[in-house]
């Protein structure tokens, strides 16, 4: 299977790399950081060297990049899956974060999987098969001190979510929002709180896959994952 992830160089988008390159799949790779994201290319190609990556680096939060990059992933074939992964978090509330903070936080975590999945779309309806991932966020479907504009955008991706799965449903094209609470990345690493008391980014790859690998017949909407102990 050709598979798409944005913002794969760290986190659950490395974590998620991890998965399907053990599984001996097509990767196609991006992340705004290059340095960071052909160290995992080639830590990916040692570890599982029956698999095969091809990776740009992206600004995803830049439209002509985006197009780019979609088109680039088009020369391997029509996507299998999609996982729109791509995302940027900027602290603070509505009444005193940065002046720009939507703009950026929509572009980033919003704008970047709608253009990318609109290019590549046509191709998947046309073969009427393919599965999309949208990692959302808890703060997708709950409020939270210091959210502000993210927890806008990421409440706008679920709402991408929901309708691109109700248009999708003819064409056989699958549609997941994935909506996960803490889990230990180098965004939490210096918050000091104990990881034990977070989620593992593998542990929300681990359930993407799984779903990945069900029937055709089967659609998980929504998965949402939450520390044992709850929200932090």
């Amino acid at each position: 299977m050709n598979v798409i992830i944005t913002g794969a160089s760290k986190g659950f988008g490395k974590a998620m790399a991890a998965q399907f390159a053990a599984a001996g799949h097509i990767l196609l790779l991006c992340s705004r950081n290059a340095h960071d994201l052909y160290a995992t290319i080639a830590a990916l190609q040692t570890q599982y060297p029956k698999c095969t990556v091809h990776a740009k680096p992206v600004d995803m939060s830049i439209k002509e990049q985006v197009v780019e990059f979609g088109d680039w992933c088009l020369q391997f074939g029509v996507p299998d899956i999609i996982i729109n992964n791509a995302g940027q978090f900027i602290p603070g509330s509505v009444y005193n974060e940065p002046e720009d903070a939507l703009e950026k936080m929509i572009e980033v975590n919003l704008y970047s999987a709608y253009h990318l999945t609109r290019l590549l779309l046509p191709k998947m309806m046309e073969k009427k098969s393919g599965h999309i991932f949208n990692i959302c966020s808890i703060a997708s479907v709950q409020a939270y001190h210091n959210g502000g504009a993210y927890s806008i955008s990421k409440f706008a991706l679920l709402g991408f979510s929901k309708n691109l799965r109700e248009e999708m449903k003819p064409h056989n094209i699958k549609v997941t929002a994935v909506i996960p609470g803490a889990a230990y990345t180098d965004s939490w690493s210096s918050s000091g709180i104990d990881p034990k008391r977070m989620m593992e980014a593998d542990d929300v790859a681990k359930m993407i896959y799984a779903v990945s690998q069900l029937s055709s017949q089967a659609c998980v909407e929504e998965i949402i994952m939450r520390p044992q102990l709850g929200d932090l």
